[in-house]
């Protein structure tokens, strides 16, 4: 056990070694956004040899699926995963920050100062961002100041505007001595607002997703799985030659393409930001490859 410990450790220095050191540190913040605890080194690591190992089980059937194995797999775990977290993070983040800010109001309507406010909120249950409020408040009692730790919190969740404007929203107004009770309850509010009238636009427009869904995952890679068998028929009848790998082979990689162009267009339908559609984009692309590879396998008889 000790030795395998050995091997992974000297990995990781490897890892450190050949990935240059920006890259790490970013890396790291991905990941802190995403809340896995662990370093990026490590991380990466752990993601190659789980990629390798995935590619050497499916090299055996044939050696494409092998390299396509290795990039999903490293792909999926190193950098949609976390994505996912992340999106995942934020979305519960936002949700909770409004009875976040009312449970801030009430308590300094109680009479309490906002640090020990904002001590207190670190003993509520509001999932992840609790844990932000905590870190938050270690920094004041470390001894930085206020104004400094929550424009910290800010910053680290830069990547949700509702966050990041609401928080300097409330940084605005602590730094000008304004009413803080009066300020967070309307931001509440405001953030209220906002999350439902997102809620209203992800409803509405779920014809349109389930339409690129079907479309781009189910029935259009169905169909283009049935070309390299009527092409089949066809070479087999002696009507022409063509090369019947490269041609499978391009029609997966158009699939492919097209689930992530879809997935794309479904986050900018839903969310209105390409970003959002990342997560969209690598489900519909296994999910046309997967119903691509399937419908070659069946005889349809031609």
């Amino acid at each position: 056990m000790a030795r395998k410990v050995s091997i992974l450790l000297s990995l990781v220095k490897v890892t450190r070694r050949v990935i240059p050191e920006k890259w790490i540190k970013k890396y790291d913040a991905y990941l802190y956004a995403a809340g896995i605890r662990f370093l990026a080194a490590e991380y990466l690591t752990v993601t190659i040899l789980i990629a390798i190992l995935a590619g050497i089980v499916l090299a055996i059937f044939n050696p494409l699926y092998g390299v396509g194995a290795f990039v999903a797999v490293f792909g999926g775990i190193g950098f949609f995963y976390p994505y996912w977290r992340t999106a995942k993070r934020i979305e519960e983040m936002e949700q909770m920050i409004p009875d976040a800010f009312f449970y801030l109001a009430s308590s300094l309507r109680a009479g309490i100062s906002f640090s020990e406010a904002l001590e207190e909120l670190t003993t509520a249950r509001f999932g992840a961002l609790t844990e932000e409020f905590k870190k938050t408040v270690s920094e004041i009692k470390k001894g930085r100041p206020t104004i400094d730790a929550l424009k910290a919190f800010a910053f680290r969740n830069r990547k949700s505007k509702v966050l990041y404007r609401s928080m300097m929203i409330v940084i605005e107004a602590f730094e000008r001595g304004a009413p803080m009770a009066d300020v967070l309850v309307s931001v509440a509010n405001d953030v209220r607002e906002i999350l439902r009238i997102q809620r209203e636009r992800k409803s509405s427009t779920g014809m349109q997703t389930m339409f690129f869904m079907v479309a781009s995952g189910v029935v259009g890679p169905i169909i283009l799985g049935i070309v390299p068998q009527i092409i089949e028929a066809m070479i087999a009848a002696n009507t022409f030659t063509l090369p019947l790998d490269s041609i499978k082979l391009i029609l997966m990689g158009f699939v492919a393409l097209q689930a992530i162009v879809s997935g794309l267009g479904i986050g900018v339908i839903r969310e209105g930001k390409f970003s959002a559609g990342l997560k969209y984009s690598a489900g519909l692309a296994v999910m046309g490859v997967l119903f691509f590879e399937l419908v070659g396998m069946v005889n349809i008889g031609l």
